[in-house]
Protein backbone atom coordinates (compact mmCIF):
# COMPACT_ATOMS: atom_id res chain seq x y z
CA UNK A 1 0.00 0.00 0.00
CA UNK A 2 1.18 3.51 -0.73
CA UNK A 3 1.07 6.02 1.79
CA UNK A 4 0.91 9.55 1.12
CA UNK A 5 2.01 12.50 3.20
CA UNK A 6 -0.14 15.81 2.70
CA UNK A 7 -0.85 18.77 4.47
CA UNK A 8 -4.33 18.87 6.46
CA UNK A 9 -5.46 22.05 4.03
CA UNK A 10 -4.91 20.06 1.19
CA UNK A 11 -6.40 16.95 2.45
CA UNK A 12 -9.41 19.48 3.25
CA UNK A 13 -9.50 20.68 -0.68
CA UNK A 14 -9.54 17.14 -1.86
CA UNK A 15 -11.36 15.42 0.29
CA UNK A 16 -13.49 13.09 -2.01
CA UNK A 17 -10.36 12.57 -3.57
CA UNK A 18 -8.38 11.35 -0.78
CA UNK A 19 -11.60 8.96 0.27
CA UNK A 20 -11.63 7.31 -3.64
CA UNK A 21 -8.01 6.81 -3.36
CA UNK A 22 -7.97 5.12 -0.27
CA UNK A 23 -11.16 3.10 -0.86
CA UNK A 24 -9.93 2.36 -4.78
CA UNK A 25 -6.40 2.18 -4.23
CA UNK A 26 -5.75 1.32 -0.88
CA UNK A 27 -3.87 4.30 -0.45
CA UNK A 28 -2.85 5.46 2.80
CA UNK A 29 -2.80 9.32 3.63
CA UNK A 30 -0.88 10.82 6.71
CA UNK A 31 -1.88 14.35 7.47
CA UNK A 32 0.27 17.13 8.74
CA UNK A 33 -0.41 19.78 10.10
CA UNK A 34 3.04 22.68 10.56
CA UNK A 35 4.62 19.50 9.26
CA UNK A 36 3.78 17.16 12.45
CA UNK A 37 1.49 14.34 11.76
CA UNK A 38 -1.70 14.56 13.17
CA UNK A 39 -4.42 11.80 11.38
CA UNK A 40 -4.63 9.61 9.15
CA UNK A 41 -6.93 8.43 6.14
CA UNK A 42 -6.69 4.70 5.79
CA UNK A 43 -8.91 2.56 3.78
CA UNK A 44 -11.30 0.44 5.58
CA UNK A 45 -10.93 -3.38 6.69
CA UNK A 46 -13.31 -4.72 4.42
CA UNK A 47 -16.47 -3.94 2.48
CA UNK A 48 -19.74 -4.42 4.88
CA UNK A 49 -21.76 -7.63 3.55
CA UNK A 50 -24.95 -8.06 1.61
CA UNK A 51 -27.97 -9.88 2.74
CA UNK A 52 -27.75 -11.54 -0.55
CA UNK A 53 -24.18 -12.48 0.12
CA UNK A 54 -25.30 -14.35 3.38
CA UNK A 55 -27.74 -15.78 1.81
CA UNK A 56 -25.11 -17.75 -0.93
CA UNK A 57 -23.06 -18.58 1.89
CA UNK A 58 -25.99 -19.84 3.81
CA UNK A 59 -27.00 -22.00 0.84
CA UNK A 60 -23.11 -22.97 0.11
CA UNK A 61 -22.74 -24.02 3.60
CA UNK A 62 -26.23 -25.89 3.75
CA UNK A 63 -25.15 -27.62 0.71
CA UNK A 64 -24.57 -31.12 1.96
CA UNK A 65 -26.31 -31.12 5.06
CA UNK A 66 -30.27 -33.94 4.76
CA UNK A 67 -32.22 -32.96 7.67
CA UNK A 68 -34.65 -35.53 8.31
CA UNK A 69 -38.68 -34.38 8.39
CA UNK A 70 -38.39 -34.25 12.09
CA UNK A 71 -35.48 -31.95 12.03
CA UNK A 72 -36.47 -29.78 9.50
CA UNK A 73 -39.58 -29.09 10.88
CA UNK A 74 -38.75 -28.64 14.17
CA UNK A 75 -35.91 -26.41 12.72
CA UNK A 76 -39.21 -24.58 10.47
CA UNK A 77 -40.89 -24.19 12.90
CA UNK A 78 -38.13 -22.07 15.01
CA UNK A 79 -37.62 -20.20 12.19
CA UNK A 80 -41.44 -18.62 12.18
CA UNK A 81 -41.34 -18.07 16.03
CA UNK A 82 -37.56 -16.16 15.92
CA UNK A 83 -39.86 -13.97 12.98
CA UNK A 84 -42.59 -13.74 14.84
CA UNK A 85 -43.53 -10.64 16.36
CA UNK A 86 -42.88 -9.89 20.30
CA UNK A 87 -46.08 -9.25 22.12
CA UNK A 88 -46.38 -5.39 23.15
CA UNK A 89 -45.55 -4.66 26.60
CA UNK A 90 -47.97 -3.57 28.60
CA UNK A 91 -47.14 -0.84 31.11
CA UNK A 92 -48.26 -1.51 34.83
CA UNK A 93 -48.79 1.98 35.33
CA UNK A 94 -51.49 2.19 32.56
CA UNK A 95 -55.30 1.55 33.61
Amino acid sequence: METCAISVTEASRNFSNCVNRARYQGTNFLLLKAGIPVARIVPAPQRPTRGIELADALCAALADVHLSEKEATSWLHDLEQAHAPALPQVSPWRY
